[in-house]
């Protein structure tokens, strides 16, 4: 046996080895390992890392900041997504869900607040960036033998005319790469209700184009999502609404005049009266307020 083959044979074992570790960390992360205990709170969220020819599944802390409760304006939205996924806990039919529109309106907010609310009943929550797409079947791969129920999570999807995961996705959608479909849903969330940039392509003289084939192309991937929820901008009254629950949630009982003038002010700075901006004043002003009273951390 020469050199060469020596260290080829080596290389081929480490390689075992380190796949074999890789599965085993896979399965404690995945509750795959029955007999070993776990804390309440393990494991509940994930995210794909692409690693070279192969991803792992990375436990990730969940520190999601808000519960169903938490989430105002948008009952429409959320009764809708909570009975889609009680149903797919319950083992009935269920659809993807597309949820699209303005931005900090709580579309992703509420998918992880989901697991909140059902992570005792079993639901796993997989964050896959867009440009993990491709890795699609790897990841439905590695939760196939699983007892848990996963929402596949793609945020603030948007794609130019040849990015990369968008067949991956379209092909996972429509059932082509995956024998246990019951087993998982996709749950994405976009500003846009098909994908599309601002502009697809653009002239020499910089006027907006949109290639008929491209755009029927993006359109076709939305409509394979069962469920499309639409996320509006807040009214003022919503808004307000919103910065005085989180007030009350940070120890301030009751927002004054002055109060709520100051919020939308901070909206009015910031161009949005959004769910996103009015948690962010709430923080502003519930911080500066414990402060001058004393109560801040030191």
């Amino acid at each position: 046996m020469t050199d060469r083959d020596t260290l080829t044979e080596k290389a081929e074992r480490l390689f075992e080895r380190l796949e074999a570790l890789l599965s085993r960390v896979e399965e404690r992360f995945l509750g795959l390992e029955e007999d070993k205990p776990r804390r309440d709170d393990e494991a509940r969220t994930f995210r794909w890392i692409s690693r070279g020819p192969r991803g792992i599944l990375r436990p990730v802390p969940f520190r999601a900041r808000g519960r169903l409760d938490d989430l105002l304006g948008i009952a429409r939205q959320k009764e809708a997504l909570v009975r889609n996924t009680r149903q797919f806990l319950m083992g009935y039919e269920a659809n993807n869900a597309l949820l699209w529109g303005a931005r900090g309106t709580g579309k992703s907010s509420l998918i992880r607040a989901l697991v909140h609310a059902f992570a005792p009943e079993g639901l796993r929550l997989v964050e896959v960036g867009k440009n993990d797409l491709r890795d699609l079947p790897e990841i439905v791969e590695a939760i196939a033998a699983s007892p848990h129920r996963f929402i596949l999570f793609c945020d603030d999807l948007s794609f130019g005319a040849e990015e990369p995961g968008f067949k991956d996705l379209k092909a996972l959608l429509d059932g082509a790469l995956s024998t246990v479909s019951d087993r998982f849903l996709i749950y994405a969330t976009s500003n846009r209700r098909h994908f599309m940039p601002e502009e697809t392509a653009t002239t020499e003289e910089g006027r907006e184009i949109h290639p008929e084939e491209s755009v029927d192309e993006k359109i076709s991937l939305s409509e394979r999502f069962g469920l499309w929820l639409p996320f509006y901008p807040f009214s003022q009254e919503i808004y307000l609404d919103i910065v005085e629950h989180w007030l009350n949630v940070f120890g301030i009982e009751r927002a004054s005049e002055e109060v709520k003038r100051e919020a939308l002010r901070w909206a009015l700075a910031r161009g949005s009266r959004s769910g996103r901006t009015a948690y962010q004043f709430a923080l502003d002003y519930a911080g500066s307020w414990k402060m001058a009273a004393g109560e801040g951390r030191k």
